[in-house]
Parts: C-alpha cells; sequence; structure tokens
C-alpha cells in the first residue's frame, strides 16, 4: 500500500509542474505567474480541489503521441471566495502553450455542466495560443462544446474571464460570450487574427500590444471591462467583484453587515450641484456618498466616460449604479455609453440586483458621426434594457433630464419604482435656449424679448414640479436624504413581484 501511496503522489508532484521547471521559470521571466500559482492566489487558502489532474491529450499525429503531459494544459476544479463556492479553470501556458485540444475542451466542459448544475460562478483564466493545430477539427470541436454552454449558462450563473496572457482565434469567443472580462497590462492581449496574419492579408504593421492589448480593449472596443497593472492586482479585484455578485439567478443578493449609518444626513450633498447649470460636476462623488463606506466598483471606468457603471452596497446589499457624468461631455448619451449602461442594466436584471440611477443627461449627442453609426439602435438598446427590467428600479434625477434622453434613463414610464428629484432639477423637452428659439423664433432678432421668454420658459418648465405634478416624479427630496431615501426604497422593494409576458426571448435592437 506504501508503495501505491507513494506513487500517487509522485504523479501529482509531476502533474503539478506542468511542462516542466524550465518552462515554468520562464513564465516568471514574462512577469506571469502559472496556472496554478494563479489559482492558489485567487481561492481561498486550502479551497482549491482540483478535477481531471492526469488527463492526457488522445491524438497521434505529427509525434503527438511520443509528447503526452498530465492536465493538457488546463488546470480545473472548484473553490471558494471568501467562503462562496466557485468554479474555475485556468489555462497552462507551460504545456503545450496553453492550447485547446479535445481532452482539454473535455475539461472545460465538465467544470462548465458542474457549475451550471450546482448553480455557481465559474471564472476562466485564459493564457493559451488558441486551438492545438496537430488535432484539426477535432480541437474546432471543443471550442464550439465551449461556446454552447457558456450560451446556456448565460444569464443563470454569473461567469467572468481573466485574460492574462495570450488570447487569440477561437479562445477568445467564449470571453466575449461571458458577463465581465478582465486583463492584465502589457503581458495579455486578444484577437482573432494575430499579427502575422493581419501583416499578409492587409499588408498592415502592428504589433500585439497596438492589436488587442488591453489599453485597446479597455478604452476603445470596450471588449474588456478592466485592466490591472500585474497578475496579483487583477486577481484580487476580481475577488473583490465576486463578493458583489450572486451564486445563480435564482440566489439572493449577497450581503454583508453594514456599519454606516443611512439615517445621518450628508449636507455635502446639498452644495454638490453647481449655482451655473453649465458647471460640470463630479458624479462619482454622490455615488461615493451613497454606496456603504464608499466601496465601489466601477465597469468599464476606461470607456465611454460619460456614463459610470458599477456595484456597491447599501445597508450591505448589492446594488447597481448607473450614472451620468457631467464631467465627460456633460453627461450626454452617445452610442458607446448606451451600450456601455444597456449591458450593465440587463447584467443587474438578469441576477435580481437592484438598479440605482443619477441622472443629469441634457440629450442624446447630435451630428452625423453618431448618427451613421447608428445612435438610434443603440439608444434603443438602453432603453430596452431599462423598459424590460424586472427588478427594483430607483432613480434620482440631481440636475438635467432633457428629451428623449428623461425617458430612456429608468423614468417612471419604464416602470421606475421610486422616482425622485432633487430641487436642482430641470425636466424639460429641451434645454431653455433651444426651447425659446423654436418657440418664439419670430422674436429671435429682439434680444429683450428673447431674455424674457427664457426666464418664463425657465421658471414654468426648468423645475421638478411640473413633473411631480403629473406623478411622474414621486416626491422631490433633499439632497442631503438621498442615502436615507435609497434605503428606505430598497428596503420597501425587497419583496416586489413583477413578471413581463412570456416568450422564447425577446429581440432586443443588437
Amino acid at each position: 500500500m506504501k508503495e501505491i501511496l507513494q506513487e500517487l503522489e509522485r504523479r501529482r508532484e509531476v502533474a503539478r509542474l506542468g511542462g516542466g521547471q524550465v518552462r515554468i521559470d520562464a513564465q516568471h521571466a514574462r512577469g506571469k505567474l502559472t496556472a496554478r500559482e494563479r489559482i492558489d492566489i485567487f481561492l481561498d487558502e486550502g479551497s482549491f480541489e482540483e478535477f481531471d489532474m492526469f488527463v492526457e491529450h488522445r491524438s497521434t499525429d505529427f509525434g503527438m503521441d511520443k509528447s503526452k503531459i498530465a492536465g493538457d494544459g488546463v488546470v480545473t476544479g472548484w473553490g471558494t471566495i471568501n467562503g462562496r463556492t466557485v468554479f474555475i479553470f485556468a489555462k497552462d501556458f507551460t504545456v503545450f502553450g496553453g492550447s485547446l485540444s479535445e481532452a482539454h475542451a473535455e475539461k472545460i466542459t465538465k467544470i462548465q455542466d458542474m457549475a451550471l448544475k450546482n448553480r455557481a460562478p465559474i471564472i476562466g483564466i485564459y493564457d493559451a495560443g488558441g486551438a492545438r493545430i496537430q488535432e484539426g477539427v477535432a480541437a474546432l470541436g471543443g471550442y464550439a462544446e465551449v461556446f454552447q454552454r457558456n450560451v446556456l449558462a448565460s444569464g443563470v450563473i454569473p461567469q467572468i474571464s481573466i485574460i492574462m496572457g495570450p488570447c487569440a482565434g477561437g479562445d477568445v469567443y467564449s470571453p466575449a460570450m461571458t458577463d465581465f472580462i478582465f486583463m492584465v497590462r502589457d503581458t495579455s492581449y486578444m484577437f482573432v487574427t494575430g499579427p502575422d496574419v493581419v501583416k499578409t492579408v492587409t499588408n498592415e504593421t502592428v504589433t500585439s500590444e497596438q492589436l488587442g492589448g488591453a489599453s485597446v480593449h479597455t478604452t476603445k472596443s470596450s471588449i474588456a471591462d478592466a485592466a490591472y497593472d500585474n497578475d496579483v492586482d487583477t486577481l484580487l479585484q476580481v475577488r473583490r467583484l465576486v463578493d458583489f455578485l450572486p451564486q445563480s439567478n435564482t440566489a439572493a443578493v449577497p450581503e454583508i453587515e453594514c456599519y454606516q449609518s443611512v439615517t445621518e444626513p450628508d449636507n455635502s450633498l446639498d452644495t454638490l450641484i453647481p449655482a451655473n447649470a453649465n458647471k460640470p460636476y463630479d458624479i462619482k462623488e454622490l455615488i461615493l456618498k451613497i454606496a456603504d463606506e464608499g466601496d465601489f466598483f466601477e465597469i468599464q471606468e476606461s470607456f465611454a466616460k460619460n456614463i459610470v457603471c458599477g456595484f456597491g452596497r447599501i445597508e450591505g446589499a448589492t446594488v447597481g449604479f448607473v450614472a451620468n457624468q457631467p464631467m465627460v461631455l456633460a453627461g450626454v448619451l452617445d452610442s458607446d455609453a448606451s451600450r456601455k449602461a444597456a449591458r450593465f442594466v440587463r447584467f443587474c436584471d438578469c441576477f435580481n440586483i437592484p438598479i440605482v440611477t443619477f441622472v443629469d443627461v441634457p440629450g442624446f449627442l447630435p451630428g452625423t458621426a453618431q448618427e451613421y453609426g447608428g445612435l438610434i439602435k443603440h439608444g434603443a438598446k438602453l432603453l430596452f434594457a431599462y423598459a424590460e427590467a424586472t427588478v427594483p428600479k430607483l432613480t434620482v434625477i440631481t440636475r438635467k433630464a432633457f428629451g428623449g434622453a428623461y425617458d430612456v434613463m429608468a423614468s417612471k414610464h419604464l416602470r421606475g419604482d421610486l422616482n425622485y428629484a432633487w430641487p436642482t432639477a430641470q425636466i424639460a423637452v429641451m434645454g431653455a435656449k433651444g426651447a425659446v428659439e423654436i418657440i418664439f423664433r419670430k422674436d429671435i432678432a429682439d434680444p429683450e424679448k428673447i431674455v424674457a421668454h427664457t426666464k418664463m420658459y425657465e421658471d414654468r418648465f426648468l423645475s421638478p414640479f411640473v413633473a411631480a405634478e403629473r406623478g411622474y416624479i414621486d416626491e422631490v427630496i433633499m439632497p442631503r436624504s438621498t442615502r436615507r431615501r435609497l434605503a428606505q426604497g430598497l428596503r420597501m422593494l425587497r419583496n416586489k413581484d413583477l413578471t413581463n409576458p412570456w416568450k422564447k426571448h425577446d429581440n432586443i435592437p443588437l
């Protein structure tokens, strides 16, 4: 028996070494951790239970039968994050460059099936060179099996992808179908076709970083939700995100103890809005003062900065924040901001996370670039997302809510549950200057009349009370009481029960 146990331990030690010490050293030399090191940092200490440690590929072509390594380039299993179960797979670059074979794909699909069956989040760590060419169509079939499970799990369990090295070819599509993607600056990149193929086909010379680095995907393409400086920081930040998320679409929103008062007024909010209506202010200051302990996990911080999305807590329970940012483009809605917020709203609705919306929006961005780029359809995505959402929706209009953008931003007409306005709110079809120039165009040559008309329009329409008179605003509140009002509202809405008409699925304007 002793010899059998020793043999098991020997095999385990060999498997844990992956591609061997030389390749592990090469991985470290690139500033990257190995797959197992990443898992150890990411999960609670001692909680990882590995599956399929001894799986090997079954390929015999191109001399592959003479090159077999236990694990076959991916480490799979489950563990806990702050005591809550998660499933995980991590590509091992030291074994065949982390390339996907049929056996490698079977390991991933096995863990995907377990995650779905047990209704717990699944996290994929990517550091791989794509399909294993020696296996041909068997590898491609393996990819499709993974993709199918991504789709089935979407909206049922949270799916998170962490790109910690190359992620190319077929490997990119699985992360693209997950809920969140995170990257590591300077050491990770994603693209469908690499620089060499681009050079051959288009004669364009480009580096991996320029083609698909973190700087590209967090600022231009919006593929990645955030990027961090190194492997350790990235893994710790994703742990932080997981703490905000429920286990599945039927699990309760996570709650932690809250030590910050919700009844104490924050008088600083009474002076947040500048006296000059055209002067910007930072909406993140409001979010940080509303969220427990100022703890806010922002999603896509570097993309479409004119809208802010992310997770926080109120009275210990997770909420999703969406807010126009007056510091960037005056908080206007454009195509990028609409897509960014729509995806976030739909995620919150999938997983029963209440949505708090702060509104200061002068309208949609005009111009040929936006119209040619499909602003109508992209703006409709955000409208669609808010309208179909059945979770608690609480809205606070802090200043401007003009035109169609007023409707889109979780208005009462889109089944907003609680719609508040600060006394500084301006709710109208458009700003006073534009409105007066249309209504009183015959007086356009008389500055004194225009000034008088503008004053009249501002007094009559640019206040929250017109909307309040019609019940479109539930209450005009003091800014200092915002956290208390939202906390009370969320408590009241805990048992909200709203369902949409049965359908196979909707047809959101993609």
